[in-house]
């Protein structure tokens, strides 16, 4: 219970600051809805032959992969905060509350799950007039996902950050990893297109099994296998990393 509280009180004072930054929340949400708006019209092209015939199949087709790419950009760059808060002294000073050290992390891998959320629902919204329909059940586990995802990124940051403890080679690892990840789940563009041989190396990418299992709930079928695969892939490493992320950062505070 007192992990429990003190991770709550940790997110709403990280959520607090955020609130109070409404500016870096809405720049945030640029580069989505510019993909959304001018990037996704264009699967209605590449995909004609395969049953994206109109606007609002190819959104259906691309809100999907975008939630998985903001699901993952979003956390990977979380370890930057964590670096300017140990920096800054503000978790030397937390240290010597009765504050749990494991909540002082959790606490800030939450408010980013639910800013990734906030925004995943303003995309939700202004992909409606393009003709976007999903079943409000369908959508409510497809945000489920995203939380889970924002974990597993998230966390990973964290054990990056926690490991090199400096912004710029934080900067050039994520980049390093994070684009041919998100390449090779499809986000953009889905793998069905793509040569059969980055089709094989993409079924080791858990995050390929998520933008799959993603996009079954966006068609509506909700009780595909990829779908209870790919949230079991993405909740067994999230909490893998988790635990590996509280043990160095436990380890790095004593």
């Amino acid at each position: 219970m007192k992990l429990v509280r003190d991770t709550w009180l940790i997110f709403q004072q990280e959520a607090g600051l955020m609130v109070r930054n409404p500016v870096m929340v809405a720049f945030s949400l640029a580069q989505p809805i510019t993909y959304l708006i001018l990037f996704a019209p264009f699967l209605k092209v590449v995909m004609v032959d395969r049953g994206a015939s109109t606007y609002a199949d190819a959104y259906r087709i691309y809100v999907p992969g975008l939630f998985v790419a903001m699901g993952l950009f979003g956390g990977l760059f979380a370890g930057y905060g964590l670096l300017s808060a140990l920096r800054a002294g503000i978790i030397d000073r937390c240290r010597v509350t009765p504050v749990s050290r494991t909540g002082l992390l959790l606490g800030r891998a939450l408010m980013h799950v639910c800013l990734n959320v906030v925004q995943a629902m303003v995309v939700t919204l202004v992909a409606l007039p393009f003709g976007l329909r999903v079943h409000l059940a369908n959508l409510l586990v497809s945000y489920a996902l995203l939380s889970v995802m924002v974990l597993l990124s998230t966390s990973i940051s964290y054990d990056i950050a926690l490991l090199v403890r400096n912004e710029n080679s934080l900067g050039v690892l994520v980049n390093t990893v994070g684009q041919p990840v998100s390449l090779l789940a499809g986000v953009l563009i889905p793998l069905v297109l793509a040569p059969m041989w980055i089709q094989r190396v993409a079924v080791w990418n858990p995050f390929a099994w998520a933008t799959d299992g993603m996009r079954a709930l966006f068609a509506g079928q909700i009780t595909q296998a990829v779908v209870w695969q790919g949230a079991l892939i993405m909740s067994g490493l999230a909490a893998a990393s988790l635990f590996w992320s509280s043990h160095l950062f436990n380890r790095d505070v004593s």
